[in-house]
């Protein structure tokens, strides 16, 4: 009876189009559905079965527990696996239960779906058109995406088991997965080398750029900036302490527009109908000189010298070190006191406390919109019509709480798409000739630096793309992975419902990365977690299949959980009524940009104009 049980729960291989899965003898059915709506059983985990060889390291190692189970060492080298609420049960939580069996038979193949969802646009274009199943789809993303986020979290990066501090302490990031036990034979349990791949050469014979690699989407610079200014609000991690801590809070609140803190948040005010401090700079409303707002604090480095028309006092520390970022933080400048003048003209009456957190408050759902119906529409490629609809979630199970994951944080270093050069009105600049300086923008004029983001083509995220300038950075990230004890990529697809790769070729579909990453790792088991998402063979997506699937959760989670989405907030009077209601879902990045700029806003999107080289 097991046996057949398991058969049938098998997840299917990546050529499996899902057609199978839906497959049932009306016998099946019938037999199957008398098991629904019963009580799963209580099964009783039996001792696992003493092994011949004798091990000395925590048997929890080898992850020997499947589908989520939970697995406790024993003091005599043995284990248990707690198999509560996984659906299933044995001694590896291996065996399903019927309903479970079902639902994983009707469940499509992640990739199959995703695969689905990027084509047939002809299909997709009518059912955009028809709103009773489009909203049902929409909501069926809500959810589904949402479910696969723990809430509330169970694991922090000091602990491989649960604790209070996952949940209480905030200055934790979470994790989705705990970390690999310590004193394992391995770093990533017991698979691969008993040591790490030494990181330079990891780097020099995976990462680094050979030719600059475009982004086969025609994805522009201006996406680039928008990914890196839009989640830096949330990953601030706090470096002096260790890459497990984080300054932020737990979701989309704005807070590189407006500040961290409220010390930061009240230096950056005007007083003035809500407004944020600006000054004229050739005829445009800019940020303020820092030199003019006492209390707030930049990360310009000591060691180069800014002259102090040069340093500039923006809602995150990071922003004015980049023009890209300057650019952005700018434009989103003018739009809140842009709002600020449109809720003055309805509201009078209204203090400078009411204007600024009423504007505050749309600006979070202009962000949220654009980030939905424009980032997250191009980053995945789906013929669906993204939406940024909250109300379909209300009256559901979703729940209204989200905290920053560490692995969310890790995936996003996403330095493949920058280029070595962008070309600003004839003139290249390389990646560090930019740096710690906004002196493009004022040379140029910021609509000019704005079209040539649009106009400049982003780097393909995948391996060998990353810039050499960026090597520092990229060493980092890796090193703090391995601080971490992040599991291995095959274990995060295992956890988001995907079939784990089983070979290094099926992960990198060509053979001479494969064979480089097999010297390293040995066994597909033990290729670390960064470095899979970036070895992965392309997909549809902006990104490749595994970073979609586990990437889309925390941001679906993380931008519909924010309070405003809430059905006690979603309201007109939350917004100042219509008007401001309104403002937020006829939010567009074009208009943003083009409310915005001085002159001419054309082809402002994610692509490159048609006909760009």
């Amino acid at each position: 009876m097991s046996t057949s049980v398991k058969s049938m729960a098998t997840t299917g291989q990546r050529g499996d189009k899902g057609g199978g899965r839906v497959v049932f003898g009306v016998a099946g059915v019938i037999l199957a559905a008398s098991f629904l709506f019963m009580r799963t059983p209580v099964h009783e985990t039996p001792a696992p079965t003493p092994t011949a060889a004798v091990i000395d390291y925590d048997p929890c190692c080898a992850y020997p527990c499947e589908n989520q189970g939970i697995c406790m060492s024993k003091p005599d080298r043995n284990y248990t696996c707690d198999c509560t609420g996984t659906g299933y049960y044995g001694t590896n939580c291996e065996i399903p239960t019927w309903s479970t069996a079902i639902k994983t038979k009707l469940k499509p193949d992640p990739e199959w779906l995703h695969t689905f969802i990027t084509s047939h646009s002809w299909l997709w274009a009518i059912i955009n058109r028809i709103p009773f199943i489009h909203k049902r789809l929409m909501t069926y993303v809500y959810l589904s995406r949402g479910d696969l986020v723990d809430s509330p979290p169970t694991y922090e990066s000091e602990h491989s088991y649960i604790t209070l501090n996952a949940y209480y302490n905030e200055s934790f990031y979470a994790r989705t997965l705990p970390p690999v036990p310590e004193h394992c034979p391995t770093p990533m349990g017991v698979k691969g080398p008993k040591e790490y791949p030494d990181v330079d050469e990891l780097i020099k014979k995976v990462f680094l750029r050979r030719e600059f690699i475009p982004e086969p989407h025609d994805t522009n610079v201006l996406f680039q900036y928008y990914a890196q200014h839009f989640t830096h609000q949330f990953f601030r991690t706090d470096y002096k302490k260790g890459p497990h801590l984080t300054k932020g809070t737990g979701g989309v609140d704005v807070s590189n527009i407006y500040g961290l803190t409220e010390q930061d948040r009240r230096a950056l005010r005007s007083g003035v109908d809500g407004k944020l401090r600006t000054q004229k700079i050739n005829g445009e409303d800019f940020p303020p000189y820092l030199k003019d707002v006492p209390g707030i604090s930049m990360d310009y480095p000591p060691h180069i010298p800014i002259p102090e028309e040069g340093k500039f006092a923006l809602g995150h520390p990071f922003f004015a070190l980049l023009p890209g970022l300057f650019a952005y933080a700018t434009i989103w400048v003018r739009e809140h006191n842009r709002v600020c003048d449109e809720l003055v003209k309805v509201h009078p009456d209204w203090d400078d406390e009411r204007i600024y957190q009423t504007a505050r408050l749309i600006i979070i759902g202009e962000v949220i919109k654009i980030t939905i119906e424009d980032y997250v529409q191009h980053l995945s490629q789906y013929n669906l019509r993204l939406t940024f609809e909250p109300e379909l979630t209300h009256g559901t199970r979703f729940q209204y709480h989200n905290r920053i994951h560490a692995e969310f944080n890790h995936l996003y270093h996403w330095h493949p798409l920058i280029p070595d050069t962008l070309n600003v009105s004839g003139t290249d600049y390389a990646i560090m000739d930019m740096a710690y300086s906004t002196a493009p923008v004022f040379k140029h004029g910021l609509d000019e630096f704005i079209h040539s983001m649009v106009n400049s083509r982003a780097g393909a995220l995948t391996s060998r793309n990353h810039a050499h300038a960026l090597y520092p950075v990229l060493k980092k990230v890796i090193e703090n992975g391995r601080e971490l004890r992040f599991q291995g990529v095959n274990a995060y697809r295992r956890r988001f419902g995907m079939v784990p790769f089983t070979s290094f070729e099926d992960m990198t579909g060509e053979t001479e990365l494969a064979a480089i990453l097999e010297e390293m790792y040995g066994d597909i088991e033990a290729v670390e977690y960064y470095v899979g998402l970036l070895a992965e063979r392309p997909g549809p997506s902006i990104t490749p299949l595994t970073m979609v699937n586990i990437g889309g959760p925390w941001s679906v989670k993380g931008l519909l959980a924010n309070p405003i989405c809430s059905p006690r907030y979603w309201k007109p009077s939350t917004f100042g009524g219509e008007e401001g209601f309104n403002i937020i879902k006829t939010a567009s990045l074009e208009k943003l940009f083009c409310l915005n700029m001085k002159g001419s806003c054309e082809s402002i999107g994610f692509k490159v104009p048609q006909g760009t080289p």
